[in-house]
């Protein structure tokens, strides 16, 4: 018989009574009743082997097995309902209207669920096809936001999760579930229910009233003592008895003291930590930092206080045709702008408390050398083979055109604007050579063919070292990186060329090629080791260490660098045969995106770099809030509201609350110091709980999981706020001498656990764990070693020194302010554009033909910073005339982009705007295909990308209204139809 532990009103308990009916297994649910001794989290299951699980997502799965092929996608949704849904709706629905939801992280994370479902048949026929995460994120749903103002929204707006809900709602068993638990444990909806979900982390541990509300099942041990009061051990009696122990017997540990250089010890764990090498002709941006840079800095501090010998080294890439073209767009030199950048990222870093051991840059002697040798060396081995290439020459700019240079008609789906290297019609890589009527980017004119000898990477020869060699390392990657990686080993590797006719680059050391430089990417891995050696003579330690010296190799970056890291530089150091250290943990990260849009500088879309400082917000908060969002599984999205919230719950009213209450006590009854500690068994059940948190703390960030170690952290400082809230030292300091030495031992107990805290959140949080440890009396020359065990880390009578808070609140109307601030022209001008929602349609029409007139002049004058928000704007006037027209039954008429020469096609759903002329649509498609290669003249793929989709869809609506076939695109690379 399972048991289902609950307190009364908690929706997540009818998670596991619906997961229960379904897998047609008997429990018995029992209500627990707060108390102000123990602590617990509820609702739990009970296994007849005595297991108690107190994961509900562990419980959905206990009772709903899945397949092997559907449970990383079910992880995946559970980890995203628990760590993402459920905070946005405990922090948000209660306190907003349904506008302000509609502006909120909350609704952003909905948007994400449509999406998905978007992509799915979706419709619930059976109940038997519900998985775990169906149920956790249904009930969710269902018992919170479905009960305010936001329902009609969805119902508008988020039609597939509004269909979703209602499939799943109408099934008998959801139904019988709901009454059920009304009965059982009078299931709530809306803010009781949140407030019954926030209550359920305080319970005690030996105190469960009596089964309630249904027949006693046979074999229930409440059948023999209906009246009596069951122990369930929440906290065991053994965590309790080793938390004891540990509290008096283990040794707090120092961080050690580094001196340089850093180097690998033999016998001692050695740890090696680079991020991905930024491209220094841009500003980095936030989803760029915590890509790379910031997630590489907090696990190399994390290792630091665990005391591994760490050395954490990046730098920028300088080299490649990316760094040349800035030059020419800026009329200056590569170098200038390598220079320019470099001190741009470095500042940037700096203020944001990236704590490099080296920060350099790939323009040195050392990487040249380097870089050459590695060459040199792997020529040798017989890894490089010498090909003659036929290459487009522009006879008009003098030069061999890089892939990015070149654009022409793909010769495999006739797409007219594939580049050099790929086509973005049918997603195939493309050679420049086999482009149909090529034309240089930069002149518009047609290059000529001209054979080019070049040096290539004879992958395939050593494909099975690189097989065997991810066989032994891919589980300790990121999810992304074993796909990525796994995707290139599957489908085969071929010679991949590493040499070009170039100038801005190291030069090729071979006679004959002195005039050619090595590709971007054969050149920038080596940039960890030349950087390295920038740092040290000893550099080799790290890179070629002995035999019996163990380095752990750990590389940090987002998804797009995962074929370079995971099969291009292990293949190059495989292939110099000489014991190189290899990459064992790749940390890949998705994408991070600015309120559901893409980060842009010359629009001015979202935060840079340069800006973070601006805002007044300290760098730690920014460190916080990123790890927070930190997207390891999926994209993710930053959002101010969503900001202002952690920073204000979390932050504020949360752990910076706990610790300076417990500081202040401190100071204002105890002078200023830790009072002795006489605990009790709320005392030990507390510190068994956080130890919970720590072990699952450091599990995490072993795995460099950072996200989720911040939750631990944060969960933490929540059991500290609760034990404190209920055992009420301010009311026992003012009674008998027992009250006073017991309010004492709390104030000790919380003491010490924010001094643990201090040393868990310093990865993250550097300055602000500083100022901590200062306000704890402790010295600021380390942040203080993170232990296996909690222990006794402050002795009786320790003196603390001058408690401050440490964070502050983020006000709305600040956050209001930054947002309008970063959201772009497109945005701020849209409103003043449509700012009143009742126009008539003359008015709205009038409105189109006056923005279609400006799009045409700044076009033809000015570049797209100027003129992209502009077309936003006359979109978003033209979809609003469309819904106008559509409330008011009037007659549609032609689209006014058919007349206009370089003005995008808008290519609206709606049945009324559509094409239905053959010779238009022709007309259409031969002036959208015009407009796209222009913008691929001068634009980036953000501009001209989206107008490639519109053409494809003119072309379709072609093939559908003429019966012809159209051509396939297919961007996965699969057999034509």
């Amino acid at each position: 018989m399972m048991i289902i532990s609950t307190n009364e009103g908690n929706p997540n308990a009818l998670k596991l009574i619906i997961a229960a009916k379904l897998a047609q297994e008997s429990v018995t649910v029992r209500i627990l009743k707060p108390s102000d001794s123990t602590l617990g989290r509820l609702p739990t299951l009970t296994v007849p082997s005595g297991l108690s699980l107190f994961s509900i997502s562990s419980a959905l799965q206990f009772l709903l097995p899945v397949s092997k092929e559907s449970e990383l996608l079910t992880d995946r949704w559970l980890e995203w309902e628990i760590s993402q849904l459920q905070p946005a709706i405990l922090s948000q629905v209660s306190t907003k209207t349904s506008k302000a939801l509609q502006n909120s992280d909350l609704w952003s994370l909905l948007k994400d669920l449509n999406n998905e479902l978007k992509n799915k048949e979706y419709l619930i026929e059976k109940c038997s096809n519900l998985s775990p995460a169906d149920i956790s994120i249904w009930v969710s749903l269902w018992s919170t936001i479905l009960v305010t103002d936001i329902t009609n929204d969805i119902a508008k707006d988020l039609p597939n999760i509004d269909n979703w809900l209602a499939n799943i709602q109408r099934q008998t068993i959801i139904q019988q579930s709901i009454k059920e638990s009304i009965e059982m444990f009078n299931l709530e909806r809306g803010v009781k229910a949140i407030a019954s979900i926030e209550a359920a982390s305080w319970f005690p541990v030996n105190t469960i009233s009596n089964f309630q509300g249904r027949e006693p099942v046979p074999g229930d041990p409440s059948v023999n003592s209906p009246t009596k009061e069951k122990e369930v051990e929440i906290v065991n009696q053994e965590e309790l008895r080793n938390i004891a122990k540990n509290w008096t017997t283990e040794q707090y540990l120092e961080v050690k003291e580094t001196s340089y250089p850093i180097l690998p010890k033999k016998g001692e764990r050695n740890v090696l930590v680079t991020s991905a090498l930024p491209y220094v002709n841009n500003v980095p941006h936030l989803g760029n930092i915590i890509g790379c840079v910031l997630s590489a800095d907090i696990f190399a501090r994390y290792c630091r206080q665990r005391n591994y010998n760490t050395l954490y080294i990046s730098g920028t890439d300088e080299y490649g045709t990316a760094t040349e073209a800035k030059a020419l767009q800026e009329n200056t030199t590569p170098q200038a702008i390598c220079d320019k950048f470099f001190d741009i990222h470095n500042d940037v870093y700096r203020w944001f408390g990236i704590g490099f051991d080296y920060f350099g840059r790939t323009t040195t002697p050392e990487q040249t050398e380097i870089v050459q040798t590695f060459f040199l060396r792997i020529k040798s081995e017989g890894y490089v083979l010498t090909e003659t290439v036929e290459q487009l020459h522009c006879e008009s700019c003098n030069r061999f055109l890089a892939d990015r240079f070149v654009e022409g008609t793909c010769p495999r789906c006739k797409y007219e604007d594939a580049r050099g290297d790929q086509c973005d019609g049918c997603g195939h890589l493309v050679n420049a050579v086999e482009l149909i009527n090529p034309r240089c980017k930069m002149c518009n004119t047609k290059p000529i063919v001209k054979n080019s000898v070049q040096f290539f990477l004879d992958l395939p020869k050593v494909e099975e070292k690189l097989k065997k060699y991810s066989a032994t390392v891919e589980k300790g990657w990121s999810n992304v990186a074993r796909v990525v990686s796994k995707a290139w080993l599957r489908d085969g590797l071929k010679p991949r060329c590493i040499t070009r006719d170039l100038k801005w680059g190291i030069p090729v050391p071979v006679k004959g090629f002195e005039n050619k430089v090595f590709y971007v990417w054969f050149d920038a891995p080596f940039g960890y080791i030349s950087i390295t050696k920038r740092y040290t003579k000893e550099y080799t330690k790290w890179w070629q260490p002995p035999q019996d010296t163990k380095v752990d190799l750990c590389q940090f970056m987002a998804k797009d660098n995962v074929p370079f890291h995971a099969i291009m530089f292990p293949a190059y150091l495989l292939s110099a045969n000489q014991n190189y250290t290899l990459t064992k943990h790749i940390m890949a990260t998705e994408y991070l995106n600015y309120e559901d849009k893409k980060f842009s500088k010359s629009r001015g879309i979202g935060v840079f770099g340069t800006d973070a400082r601006d805002t007044g917000i300290p760098a730690d908060v920014w460190r916080f809030y990123l790890a927070f969002i930190r997207p390891e599984t999926q994209d993710s999205n930053f959002n101010w509201v969503d900001l202002a919230t952690k920073n204000n719950s979390e932050l504020l009213n949360n752990l910076g609350n706990f610790v300076n209450r417990a500081l202040v006590f401190s100071e204002k009854f105890f002078d200023s110091n830790v009072p002795p500690i006489e605990p009790e068994e709320a005392d030990w059940t507390l510190l068994a709980l956080a130890q919970r948190e720590l072990s699952s703390y450091i599990n995490v960030m072993e795995q460099a999981k950072l996200r989720d170690g911040l939750r631990h952290i944060l969960a933490i400082s929540k059991h500290g706020n609760q034990y404190m809230q209920f055992q009420q030292p301010w009311v026992k300091i003012k009674g008998n001498d027992d009250d006073k030495k017991r309010a004492g031992t709390v104030v000790a107990i919380c003491c010490n656990l924010a001094c643990l805290l201090s040393a868990l959140l310093a990865p993250f949080m550097p300055s602000t764990a500083k100022q901590l440890r200062s306000q704890l009396g402790l010295s600021n020359k380390s942040y203080g070693y993170i232990p296996e065990l909690i222990t006794n880390m402050l002795p009786t009578w320790h003196k603390i020194g001058k408690p401050s808070p440490l964070f502050t609140k983020i006000e709305d109307q600040r956050i209001e302010m930054l947002r309008k601030q970063y959201a772009g022209q497109q945005e701020n001008n849209g409103k003043a554009a449509n700012k009143n929602s009742n126009e008539s349609i003359a008015t709205l029409e009038a409105a189109i033909t006056k923005q279609g007139q400006l799009v045409r002049e700044l076009k033809a004058k000015q570049d797209k910073s100027v003129w992209q928000p502009q077309v936003e704007i006359l979109l978003d006037l033209k979809k609003k005339l469309i819904s106008l027209k559509g409330n008011v039954n009037v007659p549609e008429k032609k689209s006014p982009a058919k007349n206009k020469k370089a003005e995008p096609t808008h290519v609206p759903e709606q049945n009324g705007d559509a094409l239905t002329d053959a010779t238009a649509l022709e007309s259409a498609i031969a002036k959208q295909g015009n407009l796209v290669r222009e913008l691929k003249a001068k634009e980036d793929g953000s501009v001209w990308k989206p107008q490639v989709e519109i053409l494809l869809k003119l072309k379709q609506r072609l093939a559908d209204l003429t019966g012809t076939a159209p051509v396939t695109v297919d961007k996965k690379s699969k057999k034509k139809k």
